[in-house]
């Protein structure tokens, strides 16, 4: 494929690049194991999704950003960015790869529900958020890579989720602070806590605790079931993949150790670990990959 970037002036990819590395060290890292011809694109996609992100963020109730994200993501996809580094590159990967306009909406439209400050009553409730935050971009990156399956694309999809609801369990602690809960109330309620008692006083107890490891529990599944869809990613990309998805799993597992404690604490994964973990996904082969 021809280099999308190639009319554009360098300082955009790199605008987009060190977006990439302030905002996220574990995919950072993994991303330098993709060739360039995906792990370009791939900064201009994280950058646009953070800017949003960030955007929506900075203004209280969210909605006034999200009708300007919605405008730039229309002049993106026509072809006509608004004159940012970010929106030229993001415009020219969209175009590049033909990756359909409903795919960044969604994202958007999960924006839009932390705007709102949804609660989710069960799992697949704040599946289907994750799905829009987060498996958007496991399926926008698959799309960089080739596959364009159905089977290949839900297994992005549950990566992506996975890989949110890590984030969910991690910031148990963090979210109720800034007054947000994202775990199931419906599990919180079972476990015998009250979502509006829990932000009133936000400490760490073991009902708490339960609920984490059980909303870890589905994000293992969903690891599991994303190393079938790795297996059908082009060779040179499954390792970095697989460094992301082993990376953060690990943080769920590092929670374990931890009691599931992301109250009174915020997990992280060592250096160190996260090299070992590249390692293991430069070395080591999904279900049915061959030799």
């Amino acid at each position: 494929m021809p280099n999308p970037f190639a009319d554009l002036p360098s300082a955009d990819l790199e605008a987009c690049k060190a977006l990439l590395r302030k905002g996220s060290k574990s995919f950072s890292l993994a991303s330098l194991l993709l060739p360039r011809r995906v792990r370009d694109p791939a900064a201009a996609i994280y950058a646009f999704c953070r800017v949003a992100d960030d955007l929506v963020d900075e203004h209280e109730g969210g909605e006034e950003a999200l009708t300007a994200l919605h405008r730039r993501l229309d002049r993106a996809c026509e072809g006509k960015p608004d004159p940012d580094p970010v929106d030229r590159a993001f415009s020219a990967v969209v175009r590049a790869y033909d990756i359909p306009k409903d795919i960044p909406e969604a994202l958007l439209e999960g924006f839009a529900w932390d705007a709102q400050g949804r609660t989710y009553e069960s799992l697949d409730d704040l599946q289907a958020y994750a799905a829009r935050v987060a498996g958007t971009v496991g399926v926008m990156m698959t799309l960089l890579m080739g596959p364009r399956d159905e089977a290949t694309l839900q297994r992005a999809c549950d990566l992506g989720v996975a890989m949110q609801l890590t984030n969910i369990a991690r910031d148990v602690g963090e979210d109720a602070r800034n007054g947000r809960v994202y775990l199931p109330l419906a599990w919180l309620q079972e476990a015998g806590v009250q979502p509006a008692s829990f932000l009133r006083d936000p400490a760490f107890r073991p009902e708490i605790a339960a609920v984490v490891r059980r909303l870890l529990e589905r994000a293992d599944a969903l690891y599991e079931s994303s190393e079938l869809g790795i297996a059908l990613l082009p060779q040179d990309c499954r390792a970095a993949i697989r460094s992301a998805r082993l990376i953060y799993a690990e943080i769920g597992h590092e929670l374990g150790r931890q009691g599931f404690d992301s109250v009174s604490r915020r997990t992280v994964v060592t250096t160190s670990k996260k090299l070992w973990l590249v390692l293991r996904a430069l070395v080591g082969r999904t279900p049915g990959e061959s030799l």
